[in-house]
């Protein structure tokens, strides 16, 4: 072809797109990742748009969402809708998914936005194009209401890919960088388009295997910046520790932020299974999403996860620090589970706090009872730490889930010592359960043991329902009175901890 066109033809050429390569003589180059590109941040979702049709793009989807089935948000666009709705109807339709995609984008939560996969005909050729152009130009608008700046944009389909592009991102000109998969092109968006260098996906109909837009995603997801070990990090060093409280509701979850926001300080939120299973995946987003918009640096962690299954699915959900709590089970069974788990945690970069020792005390619903107790023993707790490699280690001195005895809390800081030594010798972090109603003194005695992570809930959670007994005007007056009650709480702890005032006027970690 190219001795023919030296001699004066000319071709127009449709062809796949590794033709292109061949004829100006490309070599091939490896697929492209954000790392290669230099993405910066991780702050917002990625977006991915489906308008193709063809069989191979809806077993791609159904592969994605197989492979995703709680970290991506999907958004379906209802095709009968659109092509045969009235016209308030539709604007409804793109109203609604443009802004939850604005919402779950500035979460950092990847949302795929679909075409419902039933395919609408008309009586004819000339009745297809118009279901066709409609059900793009709805796409068109639902991108350009989103005002969000996405991760990256991956567009499925042809015209999907083309119109999103130049009518949505109101481009004109794009950098090809190379290619996410072959065949599988990655633009980089022109100065003149909404936004301006944002890697932007074209991926064909027709290209790829079933598992092809799930690698591109895989590769291109927010990978943690394990958050939570940051946090503990910069309490070790700074010689304080963090406050780690349970929320089960948006009051629990605003009365954390506020006080942290107030105070200057870190704090985690933490999420017990039964608290779970009760708000699902609002409770958690919720959580995601305050952590990601707060100005001082905030975990979100699954607290006392003790089925396998439900911990696995809040890796999925996104949880920045999980917590496997095997201490019911025999030491060698606590260590295989745990250890088990901790590598499957740690190749989504998830940080792990497991559980030696077993704590007595009342949680959420579940009572262990004193004699089912048992101190955390030194050599086991190094030989647990060897093996599983977990990034925290909750022990028991004495310490208990709940109310203490009328005659306090007996911890044991010989033990404490010697434990805090143990962990630090493994990079690992101490963490004490059940410091409600521990007084300054003790928690400074433990802090000055290693002790950096304090679990607290139930001086926050009787503050929230003292206010609940108490006559209000409506609704709105006892959420309010009970968010200042749990956040006078929640701010007095964090100066005990000594995390107050270390990011005043700090930007996020």
């Amino acid at each position: 072809m190219i001795q023919a066109e030296l001699k004066g033809r000319r071709f127009l050429c449709r062809t796949a797109a590794t033709f292109v390569s061949a004829r100006i003589g490309l070599k091939y180059k490896a697929p492209l990742t954000p790392t290669n590109l230099g993405v910066p941040t991780c702050k917002n979702g990625g977006l991915i748009v489906v308008g193709s049709y063809v069989p191979k793009t809806t077993k791609q989807v159904e592969a994605l969402r197989a492979q995703f089935p709680n970290s991506i948000h999907w958004l379906e666009l209802s095709v009968p809708n659109i092509a045969s709705g009235s016209i308030i109807s539709r604007e409804s339709e793109i109203n609604h998914i443009s802004r939850a995609a604005d919402a779950l984008l500035a979460a950092g939560i990847d949302t795929v936005i679909m075409t419902s996969r039933t395919l609408v005909t008309g009586k004819d050729d000339s009745d297809n194009l118009e279901i066709n152009s409609k059900v793009s130009s709805a796409l068109v608008e639902i991108v350009k209401r989103i005002q969000v700046y996405p991760r990256y944009l991956l567009a499925k389909g042809g015209i999907t890919s083309s119109d999103l592009a130049t009518k949505a991102m109101k481009a004109s000109k794009a950098e090809v960088l190379g290619q996410a998969l072959p065949g599988v092109p990655i633009w980089r968006l022109g100065a003149e388009s909404r936004h301006p260098g944002m890697p932007y996906i074209v991926f064909p109909g027709n290209v790829g295997s079933s598992s092809a837009i799930a690698e591109i995603v895989a590769s291109w997801s927010c990978k943690s910046l394990q958050i939570a070990k940051n946090i503990l990090l910069e309490a070790a060093n700074g010689h304080y520790a963090v406050g780690a409280f349970n929320v089960y509701n948006l009051e629990g979850i605003s009365s954390v932020i506020s006080a942290a926001k107030d105070e200057g300080s870190p704090a985690i939120l933490q999420i017990h299974p039964t608290a779970l299973r009760h708000g699902k995946g609002a409770l958690v987003a919720a959580c995601i999403s305050a952590a990601k918009t707060a100005n001082v640096p905030i975990a979100v962690h699954l607290d006392h996860g003790t089925d396998e299954q439900e911990i696995l699915d809040a890796i999925d959900m996104g949880f920045d620090s999980i917590m496997i709590d095997c201490s019911h089970l025999p030491f060698k069974e606590n260590l295989e589970r745990t250890k088990r788990i901790t590598i499957a945690a740690h190749s989504r970069n998830v940080f792990v706090e497991a559980e030696l020792g077993r704590l007595s005390g009342t949680e959420d619903g579940l009572t262990v009872e004193e004699y089912e107790e048992k101190l955390t023993d030194p050599i086991q707790a190094d030989e647990f730490l060897r093996e599983t490699k977990v990034d925290a280690l909750a022990v028991c001195i004495g310490n208990v889930h709940g109310i203490y005895p009328k005659d306090g809390p007996k911890l044991k800081f010989d033990l404490l010592q010697k434990l805090g030594e143990i962990t630090s010798k493994h990079n690992s972090f101490l963490v004490l359960h059940g410091a409600s109603g521990l007084s300054p003194d003790v928690i400074k005695e433990c802090i000055k043991h290693g002790v950096r992570k304090f679990n607290v809930n139930t001086e926050v959670r009787s503050a929230y329902v003292t206010t609940l007994r108490e006559p209000k005007k409506d609704l709105l007056d006892i959420m309010s009175c009970a968010q200042d009650a749990m956040k006078t709480v929640i701010a007095e702890k964090l100066k005990v901890f000594g995390s107050s005032g270390k990011f005043l006027n700090q930007a996020h970690v």
